[in-house]
């Protein structure tokens, strides 16, 4: 068998669920015990059934908070490049497939939301803080 690491972060929804790897027993089996969840916007880090984390456990759960916030953050980055692909895939199909009908379905709602997301590039870009509402009046 492999070395396996001392602890599993099964990841959830807002973060994960930590556990320490345990074979040192008489089966070597594999156990898993749930010591602590995290939530990866927060940072928080909840010790899991009464438990105190030691300090070996804090610095392995830390490190694995600050690469995923890492790994979350490029997928975000990855996700927006990839959106500005699409749309330019979307301007060749309206140009060149798309018939009226789809065309008139499609409109508003792409319309829209080009124009709300250039407004707040724009204001992004010059440094001003997003204020919907003074927009609004």
């Amino acid at each position: 068998m492999t070395d396996l690491p001392d602890y599993y972060f099964r990841i959830r929804e807002n973060g994960a669920a930590v556990f320490r790897i345990d074979t040192a027993n008489r089966q070597r089996r594999i156990e898993m015990d749930q010591i602590a969840v995290v939530n990866v916007k927060t940072g928080d880090i909840r010790p899991h059934g009464g438990r105190t984390l030691s300090q070996a456990d804090l610095q392995a759960i830390g490190d694995w908070l600050a690469r995923r916030q890492d790994l979350l953050a490029a997928r975000e980055t990855d996700d927006i490049l990839r959106l500005a692909d699409q749309m330019n895939q979307v301007a060749h199909w309206v140009q060149s497939k798309a018939t009226e009908a789809q065309v008139a379905a499609v409109s508003d709602a792409l319309l829209l939301a080009m124009h709300d997301l250039r407004g707040v590039l724009v204001r992004k870009q010059a440094g001003r803080p997003d204020a919907p509402e003074a927009e609004a009046g």
